[in-house]
């Protein structure tokens, strides 16, 4: 069946894992250089970025303000062209495409933004039935792909709203139906969230995971939360000044960050954060009385089990627990626990074997009074 046909119905069903390699979209190499402005000199955007986005899955690119990950969306859709390196999408490579050979692949392309960016003249059935109008479809075949989407979007009774009766996450909602109408291969999603309060971003990250599963929809997801890519993808990019700087399963690079600018966005996710009035406190050095602190890292299965109270029974250590949590990423169990141990180097060799021998990460962060 042609995806891109607006008048097939909607197919629903879980979608096969892709083949190995069977990338919808692919960086190979490329560079994007914006020219001076305003005496100014060029500007590198981005470098050296090889990354793949396979068929039917979820990759999160995350990245600061200014990391480049706008641009890298844009190179995708051709709303950007490449400085060098080649952009493919579907098999072709898009990097030289003229204008009108684009807009066949911006049709297969779907795209949700930050502040949603509907006429506020039209309302929900009429922003979702727009690209199929400029496309020349006949009435009555929008009317068979648009009602569906809006049922398949939870505003079927809101059809007939316009944007300032709706709420966030309800705009966002048509944005999103608006963005399937052409019956994409591919949707952007760029800082989708960002505009909503926490409730709404989860029951929003929730329904791009469904139209992921139920349509086999490839999305790449752009936020600078990394609770976002945690929610939903399954896959991540970590973008610094224009160069992917960690990438892979995001379980592995969220449970195992491997640079310091995963780790700083990793901070706050399950208690690996410390509080304010203990990280203004932490010596390098212990003093006489002082506890030492000791971060561990659970992952999986084990983050549930009672290994802080298995040490304190098995080996009559006296642990204090200052802070953690227990969250889940990517369906998986994931925690972290800051602990106050006796500031003995005996009992902390033995408390450090301990979660050793249980395959948990203990890091010493110093000590404290």
């Amino acid at each position: 069946m042609n995806m891109l046909s607006p008048t097939a119905p909607l197919e629903r069903g879980v979608t096969p894992s892709p083949p190995p390699g069977d990338a919808l979209v692919r960086f190979e190499g490329v560079r994007k250089v914006y020219p001076p402005r305003a005496g100014n000199a060029s500007f590198v955007a981005l470098d050296h970025i090889d990354l793949s986005v396979a068929r039917g899955s979820v990759l999160g690119v995350i990245g600061r303000s200014g990391a480049g990950k706008s641009t890298l969306i844009r190179l995708v859709n051709g709303l950007e062209k490449a400085s060098a390196g080649r952009v493919i999408v579907d098999g072709a490579d898009i990097t030289g495409m003229s204008e009108r050979d684009l807009r066949g692949v911006r049709r297969a392309i779907g795209m949700v933004f930050q502040h949603f960016n509907l006429l506020s003249s039209r309302t929900a059935y009429d922003n979702v039935a727009l690209p199929l109008e400029i496309a020349g479809v006949a009435a009555a075949d929008i009317r068979r792909r648009v009602e569906p989407l809006l049922e398949l979007v939870g505003l079927a009774d809101k059809r007939d709203r316009y944007p300032a009766e709706l709420s966030g996450g309800q705009k966002q909602r048509v944005g999103i139906a608006r963005a399937l109408a052409t019956r994409p291969k591919a949707l952007l999603s760029d800082e989708a969230t960002s505009a909503l309060d926490p409730e709404t971003t989860r029951s929003i990250l929730d329904l791009l995971g469904s139209i992921n599963t139920e349509l086999g929809l490839t999305i790449l997801l752009i936020t600078h939360e990394m609770s976002v890519v945690a929610r939903i993808a399954r896959q991540v990019a970590v973008l610094d000044a224009g160069r992917i700087v960690e990438q892979g399963d995001v379980y592995d690079v969220f449970t195992r960050p491997q640079h310091a600018t995963t780790r700083s966005f990793l901070g706050a996710v399950s208690g690996q954060k410390l509080p304010g009035w203990l990280a203004g406190r932490l010596r390098a050095e212990a003093r006489p009385g002082d506890q030492t602190v000791v971060r561990v890292v659970f992952r999986g299965p084990i983050a549930t089990d009672a290994l802080v109270s298995g040490l304190v029974k098995t080996h009559g250590v006296d642990v204090n627990i200052l802070s953690g949590a227990v969250d889940e990423v990517a369906g998986r169990p994931f925690g972290a626990l800051v602990l106050g141990l006796p500031a003995d180097p005996a009992t902390l060799t033995l408390a450090l074997a301990w979660f050793a021998g249980h395959g948990l990460d203990a890091e010493v962060l110093g000590h404290v009074g």
